[in-house]
């Protein structure tokens, strides 16, 4: 596992924050279980320009964060699904405020991306 060479702040909600959903896509993960999806083979379908290994990488460290439950099936082929914690669920607010945010500024910010 990769180790980090700067050490973390954790003086600051916000760098909290951060060292949890810091991850390309770590939010649309938390957004698509909360939305139904549950199965990496679903979510892999959902974001396919992630590769699997980084789909699965961000999805432990997401489970190592306690923002995520993997339930594992005893039963072939093997079946995974991911469940959102009661920690994960309490982001579900901040996401949706972030994704209005940038509908509400969609234009401008749109400008600024492409020039």
């Amino acid at each position: 596992m990769y180790k980090k060479k700067i050490p973390v702040n954790l003086d600051c909600g916000l760098h909290l924050f951060m060292e949890i959903i810091q991850g390309k896509w770590k939010i649309s993960l938390i957004w698509c279980i909360h939305s139904g999806i549950k199965r990496p083979g679903e979510l892999q379908r959902k974001m396919p320009k992630a590769s699997r290994r980084l789909l699965d990488t961000q999805l432990s460290e997401l489970v190592n964060h306690g923002i995520l439950t993997k339930i594992t099936y005893d039963e072939r082929p093997l079946k995974v699904e991911y469940e959102l914690t009661s920690l994960g669920k309490s982001l579900i607010p901040a996401i949706e405020y972030t994704a209005q945010w940038g509908e509400d500024h969609r234009e401008e910010l749109e400008k600024l991306i492409q020039s």
